[in-house]
């Protein structure tokens, strides 16, 4: 059976809150662009409840919880997969599915120029680095 036969996206529910706050437990600093520290329990509640995303799923292989995906209201996608479940030909088919899901005219990928792996996901489906973006955050300074 195909891969992608076996990916399920499923959209994110209360019952999904500590599956998400775990999987952000497991992120590393070099793929993370989007957070400095991690947040408390009672924030993260709170950023899940605001809908933040367009659409947010949790992702699905062989009827196991596997990681989260989403698209922002800019069309920006995010993915991020259980540090044991991290396999190569999942990201690609994951990717795809999310894009057929939600069909749009351009879909955009904000990936830290750190982060080779996800770039190299992103560039094998045909996006192209388009800018990089710099930051001067004071608050860090003080």
């Amino acid at each position: 059976m195909n891969s992608i036969k076996k990916i399920m996206l499923k959209p994110v529910k209360k019952e999904d809150y500590k599956f998400l706050f775990e999987l952000l437990e497991q992120r590393r600093p070099l793929a993370n662009i989007s957070h400095k520290r991690m947040p408390t329990w009672e924030e993260h509640v709170k950023f899940v409840k605001s809908k933040p995303y367009s659409k947010w799923y949790i992702i699905i292989y062989e009827d196991k919880k596997i990681g989260s995906i989403y698209l922002s209201k800019q069309n920006e996608i995010g993915i991020h997969l259980c540090k044991k479940n991290e396999k190569d030909s999942l990201y690609s088919n994951i990717i795809k599915e999310l894009m057929n899901l939600n069909p749009k005219r351009r879909f955009l990928a904000n990936i830290s120029p750190k982060n080779k792996k996800y770039t190299k996901y992103f560039q094998e489906l045909g996006f192209k680095m388009i800018q990089h973006t710099y930051e001067l955050d004071l608050r860090e300074k003080i």
